[in-house]
């Protein structure tokens, strides 16, 4: 029997990715440690082809006080669907499958470019050309470094994503830039709550106006989560009912206020780790 062809993230058409990570037979090959949760790195293989997954079951999820309902497998794949709906493409496809340990969600696995510099860690006081600020990190020994991000459109997109989907743990590590010049992001367990949990290192933008491009994906992120629409039809099989409902809100606040959300105040705006 011939080994399976293996697939590179570019080399399958979405549904036919979405096939292989639904149907294919999953192999587990190791573990991701410093996941907070149960992390298996996977291979897939469906009809002569494979290609390397993220297979995160549920049974292997720590209960979270503030996402008491559902768990952090749906809330990934709900993640998946908003992302597909803005037509960006920033979250790798993502099913919801029974595994060898169970039910879970299975992620096309992305080999992100380390050259790629996205984030830094700045002695100056401002942000040189290309940068936005976020703010003072304490880096030891008493001293203080700013940290900033890159001003790419890519990010400005992840930002408005992120405000959207309501994402409480957008970290550096988190960032996949990938060698097509891609950006991918992982890790959406903790979204989609109803109260505003926004944690971020994309604050460099805070305030300012959404670009033209933001306004009309949210116009029709509007639409699209309409009751009885398709999106919100899909989110409501993986998210509670007034989920999906806040989710709409937030999508009607950004295009009333025109601008990126700011820190409210009341918790830290900056996850920990911040990588």
């Amino acid at each position: 029997m011939p080994a399976p062809e293996r697939i590179p993230p570019g080399g399958l058409t979405a549904v036919e990715l979405l096939d292989l990570l639904a149907k294919g037979e999953l192999t587990v090959r190791g573990q991701v440690r410093e996941a907070s949760n149960a992390v298996l790195f996977c291979s897939v293989a469906y009809e002569g082809r494979e290609a390397d997954c993220v297979y995160k079951p549920v049974a292997g999820e720590r209960p979270l006080w503030d996402f008491p309902d559902g768990n952090l497998a749906q809330r990934e794949v709900a993640a998946y669907e908003v992302s597909e709906a803005t037509g960006w493409g920033l979250v790798p496809p993502t099913v919801l499958r029974d595994g060898p340990f169970g039910p879970g969600m299975v992620q096309l696995w992305i080999e992100g470019d380390p050259s790629a510099a996205l984030l830094a860690l700045v002695e100056d006081e401002e942000p040189g050309e290309g940068w936005k600020a976020v703010g003072f990190a304490d880096v030891g020994e008493d001293r203080t470094a700013l940290l900033v991000h890159a001003d790419d459109v890519r990010l400005r997109r992840l930002a408005v994503l992120d405000a959207v989907i309501n994402n409480g743990d957008r970290k550096g590590g988190h960032l996949l830039p990938a060698p097509d010049g891609r950006l991918y992001a992982i890790d959406h367990g903790v979204t989609f709550n109803e109260d505003d949990k926004l944690r971020t290192l994309l604050w460099g933008w805070a305030g300012e106006p959404l670009p033209e491009e933001a306004l009309d994906v949210l116009a029709r992120l509007e639409a699209a989560l309409a009751p009885d629409a398709p999106l919100a039809t899909r989110l409501a099989e993986l998210i509670t009912p007034a989920e999906v409902g806040a989710a709409r809100s937030r999508v009607a606040a950004l295009r009333t206020t025109g601008r990126h959300p700011e820190p409210s105040g009341q918790w830290p705006a900056i996850p920990w780790p911040p990588v």
